[in-house]
């Protein structure tokens, strides 16, 4: 690979305005594998070419899974992901399902980047991770996508990314041709792709019911012969019809004979595309085999440019004092919507699709991710008819998923952990999508407002008794006392009542801290009653911010972030400390200082140690955009009043984002998209170690560990615990379940122990308004205020 490290002058090369991940020219790299067929060496994955592949052996009998193949780069690179394509001779044996990826310095001590599932088809899949340095890199296959137990592997290509700035050819001169242009439906012809516009493109033909078939070709005549090591492609932005998928790269001299530099498939999103080569050449042609998103038989450039060199950006190394992202988690599915299950495992879901939401499929695409192993087992559920998109979510008393409305905006459905199984319950008497859901004091379930879905406006309580399994209606709990005023609904509420900040409390009543400036009690006994409670201090309507109870006990909830408008609003960075006292009653108010960054679909965690890590949104809130995301954590400590900045994460988060609490006290952080061909879906989550378990190198700090509890206590009962070591402190955190910024699951009790040396008594509060009865995890941290591991409990009635 070239690099170009002198000044260049403008009137030479044009250089990117902005940094590109870009993949690294393969070369001369060299590959090996585990095990091979003769025919499919392992260094076919990393020949440039997609027709050919490596596959590891299977005749006379396979070479059991795991299977793995190692790419030396040759030279060290600050990498920050990698692709693979599976396959493309139509044939699905061999494509990687559960995998890790490792990367090493001297290919002897590993460090893992990334795990998780693949979903079972022929298209690229991308995994991003923090940047790190290395010179090899190791995919390692850990099951076979179809799930039919079997023992192969197969890799048609396999790229490294890193974070570059490109230095371009001058464009003065070139003329472009293609195979077809659209220039009567619309404006869309062949010279729109060298003109330097981004808001204009080359379309092939369309208009007149008479489409130009795949594939399709774009040739640039460069006037003279010049040197390039890469073609720049810039896809349309939304709506990505005739993005480019599978392509070749070809090179002439003459215009007439032809010689292949490239192959590959580019992702479905509208970043620019960069695939790197070695070639001087006057003709250059880009053929456009498939459409990324299977939209149809076109195909469309924004710009095409040719690369003359690169300088590699080499980021800052993280400081430990600010948390490390460690891995990057690869899921089937978006992670929309998250739910920490009794057994330590996440349950998540996206809609009837994978990848997209649209009306009502009476189905919906889940995956149970397991941390230990970090792989997930995707399974359809089809037996609620139920389609869960942007649902109320809530865990019962005994641990059950209660997901209602979204999609199927009347449903109820139950995921049951104890026999993974999903059960239909009743419909809700009122159709609802965005609403908010809480589990209440006595077991029932709370669930008010969801215009988005179902008949729009008077979405007012009803309440879910497990018991009796069955809804009843609360007219007297009024929807209108918290709906904010978004200019989405001058033609009737649609998203005034959406994601609601609840929290069930004492004697049976839930508090709405928001999203709405106006704040109000909700009594779930009879038919409901509502009672106001004063506004949130001086903060306005703050759509799609979150709000956290961090301390049970004094009735605390972190508020932060939000915007006036659900889409197309500037985000607030305003947090505030709500503590509740007795129902009915205005809580007490205080301002905090503002977050470092204004957001909007963040999402706020509670942390065992009592501060509270808020992650991900964007400044500027519009759903399917990655646009303004804020990659830099932020952390509040209650005790010091204060918001530290932590280091960023890789992938953005933004709309229909989830974060939620793992039992090693970690952090999952992933999802955002869901939208079809919009290039902003996250099939992947990342995992950030807050700094409470880092030593200042950036190692593990020693973890205290609680060696024996009971796993069920009741409440007001005093709980006997013993650790391997000495603790000053324990706190209690309940399992999350978390959709669109709301998780009304989370709250966090701290515990004050009786004892010493290594034997710990606490007493459980005795008001299910405070620790509400269900599936907790208990950690024990010493006086460092470093957390064990938990052990998940349960608390009974």
């Amino acid at each position: 690979m070239t690099i170009f490290l002198s000044l260049f002058s403008v009137c030479l090369f044009i250089r990117a305005v902005a940094s590109v991940t870009a993949p690294i020219l393969k070369a001369a790299w060299t590959a090996t594998a585990d095990s091979f067929q003769t025919g499919n060496e392992p260094q076919k994955a990393i020949d440039a070419n997609m027709n050919t592949f490596w596959h590891s052996q299977f005749n006379p009998s396979p070479d059991a899974l795991p299977n793995w193949l190692i790419v030396d780069m040759k030279s060290t690179y600050n990498i920050n992901g990698v692709a693979y394509l599976p396959r493309q001779d139509g044939n699905a044996n061999g494509r990687v399902g559960g995998h890790k990826i490792e990367v090493s310095l001297d290919g002897t001590n590993w460090k893992l980047v990334a795990t998780g599932t693949y979903f079972n088809d022929a298209i690229v899949k991308r995994t991003t991770f923090v940047t790190r340095p290395a010179r090899y890199v190791r995919l390692t296959a850990t099951t076979e996508a179809q799930g039919t137990g079997l023992q192969w592997t197969s890799v048609a290509e396999f790229n490294v990314y890193h974070e570059v700035e490109y230095e371009y050819l001058p464009r003065t001169g070139w003329t472009a041709t293609a195979d077809s242009q659209e220039t009567a439906a619309e404006n869309a012809p062949v010279s729109n792709a060298i003109d330097g516009d981004l808001t204009t493109y080359w379309h092939t033909k369309w208009g007149g019911g008479a489409a130009a078939p795949l594939p399709h070709w774009i040739q640039i005549d460069a006037g003279a012969q010049v040197t390039a090591t890469g073609l720049s492609y810039l896809p349309r932005g939304s709506p990505g019809n005739g993005r480019i998928g599978q392509f070749s790269i070809q090179v002439s001299n003459d215009g007439s004979t032809w010689t292949q530099v490239a192959t590959g498939a580019w992702i479905d999103d509208e970043a620019e595309k960069i695939s790197l080569f070695s070639a001087t050449a006057r003709y250059w042609r880009l053929n456009a085999i498939t459409e990324a998103g299977n939209r149809g038989p076109w195909s469309t450039a924004r710009e095409i440019r040719l690369v003359r060199g690169e300088i590699e950006v080499v980021p800052a190394a993280p400081a430990a004092s600010k948390g490390l992202w460690i891995n990057t988690v690869d899921f089937p599915i978006v992670p929309v919507a998250v739910a920490m299950l009794p057994n330590g495992k996440v349950l998540t879901w996206s809609s009837y699709a994978r990848d997209t939401f649209d009306g009502m499929h009476g189905f919906t695409q889940t995956a149970i991710f397991d941390p230990v192993t970090g792989e997930s087992t995707q399974r359809i559920v089809t037996n609620t008819a139920h389609d869960m998109f942007c649902p109320g979510i809530s865990m019962d008393f005994n641990g059950r998923i209660i997901v209602t409305g979204g999609s199927d905006a009347a449903k109820t459905s139950i995921y049951d952990p104890a026999t993974d199984s999903w059960i239909a319950a009743p419909n809700m008497n009122i159709a609802r999508g965005y609403q908010a859901t809480s589990t209440c004091s006595d077991g029932r379930i709370f669930n008010i407002g969801g215009s988005w879905s179902g008949p729009k406006g008077g979405k007012n309580g009803e309440i879910y008794s497990p018991s009796a399994n069955t809804w009843t209606l609360q007219p007297g709990a009024l929807v209108s006392p918290m709906l904010t005023v978004d200019k989405q609904d001058n033609n009737g509420i649609y998203r005034g009542d959406n994601h609601g900040w609840l929290f069930s409390w004492r004697s049976k009543t839930v508090f709405q801290a928001g999203p709405s400036k106006a704040m109000n009690w909700y009594d779930t006994t009879g038919a409901g009653t509502t009672t106001g409670a004063g506004t949130r201090g001086d903060d306005a309507d703050a759509m799609c911010g979150n709000a956290v109870m961090y301390d049970a006990v004094a009735g605390k909830i972190l508020t932060a972030g939000g915007s006036q408008d659900y889409d197309g609003d500037d985000a607030r960075s305003n947090a505030y400390v709500i503590t509740l006292g007795t129902p009915k009653t205005n809580p007490l108010v205080t301002k905090v200082p503002n977050m470092a960054f204004a957001r909007g679909f963040a999402n706020g965690v509670a942390l065992p140690d009592g501060t509270v890590f808020v992650t991900g949104g964007q400044s500027f809130v519009k759903p399917f955009t990655d646009t303004t995301a804020i990659l830099i954590p932020e952390l509040f400590n209650p005790a010091t009043n204060t918001w530290t900045q932590l280091n960023p994460m890789a992938i953005p988060r933004t709309y229909h984002s989830t974060a939620i609490l793992l039992p090693d006290a970690t952090v999952l952080q992933g999802g955002g998209g869901l939208c079809g061909g919009c290039g902003v879906n996250h099939f992947d989550a990342e995992i950030f170690v807050p700094p409470y378990l880092l030593n200042t190198d950036g190692t593990r700090r020693t973890r205290p560990v609680i060696n024996t509890v009971a796993s069920t206590v009741k409440l007001g009962a005093t709980l006997s615990i013993t650790t391997n070591s000495a603790v000053t402190r324990f706190a209690m955190v309940r399992l999350g379940t978390a959709t669109h910024t709301v998780d009304t699951d989370q709250r966090r009790i701290p515990l004050t122990p009786a004892g010493s040396g290594t034997s710990y008594t606490v007493t459980i509060p005795s008001d299910a308004g405070v620790a509400l009865p269900g599936y907790w995890f208990l950690f024990a941290l010493n006086s460092a205020g470093t957390p064990s591991v938990s052990k998940i409990i349960k608390v009974t009635p």
